[in-house]
């Protein structure tokens, strides 16, 4: 070494020290010269940064390019790049394979992930499916279905229309007992009408339901969903219906018939037959009456739209007992979902249906307008007090029948309609004046002052399916829905207190 201190190349060989000076401190790590301002901390320690030492020979200086490289940079990627090659993945993709499969960031098992195999090819895109996505598919499959293979069978199969009713069936039997039958034809949707049907016996009732369901007057009338009156029931002077029978057509609309109301049949069968009466009844006209008054007050609930169906015109009776129904009506429940339906509701609001009159086997007589007019006025003054909505839904003047009449004909206009006799054509035409006189009238139709029946039948259609459809509870219904609470409305009729003490009180 010189004076100057700077090195001979060659003075050292492999594996001898250089000579400090006197009065000099330890060298420090590399790069760092602690000694003071000196012209030695210019020069770096003759060993490599990997440990060994410079090979014999002449010292070469490094270029400052190397020396002022970041020494931790030089050895990392020769540490963490795997055996095989393989590319390691992106922090976040491996943060969230290890949440997925339940593993912590940084265990061996991770490490172990990453030079397993390539990866997949969701985490090369560094996409992944959200849990919204699997939620959807999951919940138009069965429970059945593996979320990995997707029947399309079954999804197909919540496209097909729902199943076609071909007959009516049994909402609640004859001993007052609900079935649970037609829960199978409803669906879950929203878009749905109810029509009920109350009225005396043999007036028509199960014949019109059909009419106004699926069937048509050409039709036999042993193939109707509500079956009719036999010709010898009529003799003998008995019911067909018993109980209320449920019929839906492919329009979600509810066709709801009954047994006849105050039936004498039904009272001639519980006298002749000795049929045991329930503990809280002790005549059978009142168990008959009770029955009556618990299918009209469950109707005025579940139903939008009630048809009184006479074929006269009119019986106060009837209308005392649509006053009697209507007191002893059950509350609409709240939003509570109360266990029975006989509760109170906390805003008052209450539910009443549509009532339509329908005068069936009409004479020609009955559509003298003049005689319409007074039909009209002693409804609507039997019905003055009354709850139920029985004017301005369903009108006769709209469906062209009257085409000589003003809509301001009839000042109190109520829900009623006016249906002819279902008569034979044959029986309208008519006979010859005479042997050579006018022999073109034989080929015209009688005049019967009014369309014919099947004409009269289509416009009744019409108007029904047109009535409003207002909400039956606090909540939307659907067909499900509105059959559980049905259940629950039913339940409440039967064991309600107010019913109970109307029929302590005919005793």
């Amino acid at each position: 070494m010189s004076e100057s201190g700077h090195s001979q190349p060659g003075m050292y060989g492999q594996g001898r020290r250089r000579r400090r000076r006197r009065g000099d401190r330890d060298v420090g790590p590399p790069g760092q010269n602690l000694s003071g301002p000196s012209r030695d901390r210019d020069y770096q320690p003759r060993e490599r940064r990997d440990g060994s030492e410079d090979p014999p020979g002449p010292l070469i200086q490094k270029t400052p390019i190397i020396l002022a490289k970041p020494p931790g940079e030089r050895a990392k990627p020769s540490q963490n790049t795997p055996a095989s090659g393989t590319p390691v993945l992106e922090k976040p993709i491996m943060l969230m394979k290890a949440r997925d499969d339940g593993v912590k960031p940084g265990t061996p098992t991770e490490s172990a992930a990453q030079s397993s195999g390539p990866p997949s090819k969701i985490e090369r895109e560094g996409q992944r499916p959200t849990q919204p996505v699997y939620q959807i598919q999951n919940r138009g499959m069965s429970a059945s279905a593996s979320s990995s293979a997707l029947d399309p069978m079954v999804g197909q199969s919540k496209l097909l229309p729902p199943e076609k009713m071909k007959h009516s069936i049994k909402l609640v039997d004859d001993q007052m007992n609900w079935c649970d039958s037609a829960m199978e034809y409803l669906r879950d949707q929203t878009d749905m009408l109810v029509v009920g049907v109350i009225g005396l016996q043999g007036t028509g009732k199960s014949t019109i339901m059909s009419l106004l369901s699926a069937n048509t007057p050409e039709e036999d009338q042993r193939s109707f969903v509500f079956r009719p009156q036999t010709q010898e029931i009529k003799e003998r002077g008995g019911n067909q219906s018993t109980g209320i029978d449920f019929f839906i057509t492919q329009e979600r609309v509810i066709f709801l018939d009954t047994q006849p109301m105050l039936s004498p049949s039904i009272l001639d069968h519980l006298i002749n037959n000795d049929r045991k009466l329930p503990p809280e009844y002790n005549l059978p006209h009142t168990y008959v009456e009770m029955q009556s008054l618990q299918i009209a007050a469950f109707l005025f609930t579940v139903c939008h739209v009630v048809i009184v169906v006479q074929d006269w015109f009119t019986d106060l009776n009837l209308y005392r007992f649509l006053q009697t129904a209507e007191m002893l009506k059950p509350s609409t429940p709240s939003a509570s979902h109360d266990s029975t339906g006989s509760s109170g509701s906390d805003d008052g609001a209450e539910y009443y249906p549509h009532i339509v009159f329908l005068q069936n086997k009409a004479r020609r007589d009955d559509f003298c307008p003049r005689n319409l007019k007074n039909m009209h006025m002693v409804v609507d003054k039997l019905m003055a007090h009354s709850h139920l909505k029985y004017k301005g839904t369903l009108s006769m003047l709209d469906c062209n029948v009257f085409p000589g009449l003003g809509q301001d004909y009839l000042t109190a206009e109520v829900n009623m309609f006016l249906l002819p006799v279902q008569e034979n054509d044959g029986e309208d035409n008519l006979t010859k004046a005479g042997s050579g006189t006018y022999p073109l009238f034989s080929l015209l139709p009688g005049y019967r002052g009014h369309p014919a029946f099947s004409t009269m039948v289509s416009k009744l259609r019409s108007q029904i399916l047109a009535m409003p459809r207002c909400q039956l509870s606090h909540t939307i219904l659907t067909e499900k829905n509105w059959f559980h609470y049905a259940a629950r409305i039913w339940d409440g009729v039967k064991k309600s207190s107010a019913l109970s003490e109307y029929s302590r009180l005919l005793c």
